[in-house]
């Protein structure tokens, strides 16, 4: 009985660690990022990225979005040049699930005992966004994030980009998350 008490708070647990990002973030500490204030998009880089033309049009546009609402603005002479890479790998996560009840130490006690291994295989894809000096051509800001894909319902494939996004740009400008 005490692992059904618990059962709600592990199926709040799966759906929750399903629709985390994590997230990671470099830059050039001698970077003034006050000049930036245009951007475009690096066509050579992003179509270096290993992913379908559908979803580079839904992770630009997420992109343009977030940068628009930090009061940037789309350039034909950019201070930034944004570029994207993608990587994708497979999780397996593997749970024992042994519980049972009843007493004694003997394989002949009163009760019954459930257990088994249960494997669980996702796709798990890496965004890494890059904001480039135009002018000297430098890295000056990457940021990177990791998360489960979704790729049965639109919607939600395009929502969950939105939500990796946006949470990969939250900390741009370096220090942004602690004003």
């Amino acid at each position: 009985m005490k692992a059904l008490k618990f059962l709600p708070l592990l199926l709040l647990f799966a759906f929750t660690s399903c629709s985390t990002v994590r997230v990671a973030s470099d830059f050039d500490k001698k970077a003034n990022f006050n000049q930036y204030n245009s951007f475009a998009f690096f066509k050579p880089g992003i179509d270096k990225a290993e992913i379908s033309d559908l979803d580079k049009k839904r992770i630009l546009r997420a992109i343009e979005g977030n940068l628009i609402m930090k009061g940037m603005a789309k350039s034909e002479t950019p201070d930034l040049l944004v570029s994207i890479f993608t990587k994708e790998r497979e999780r397996v996560d593997v749970y024992n699930s042994n519980f049972g009840y009843g007493w004694g130490w003997s394989p002949w006690y009163y009760g019954s005992y459930h257990g088994g291994t249960n494997v669980s295989r996702t796709a798990e894809g890496t965004l890494y966004i890059d904001l480039i000096d135009a002018k000297t051509n430098n890295l000056v800001w990457q940021g990177m994030g990791s998360a489960d894909l979704v790729t049965g319902n639109m919607e939600r494939k395009e929502e969950r980009i939105r939500e990796i996004v946006s949470k990969i740009l939250a900390e741009y400008p370096p220090g942004a998350l602690k004003k």
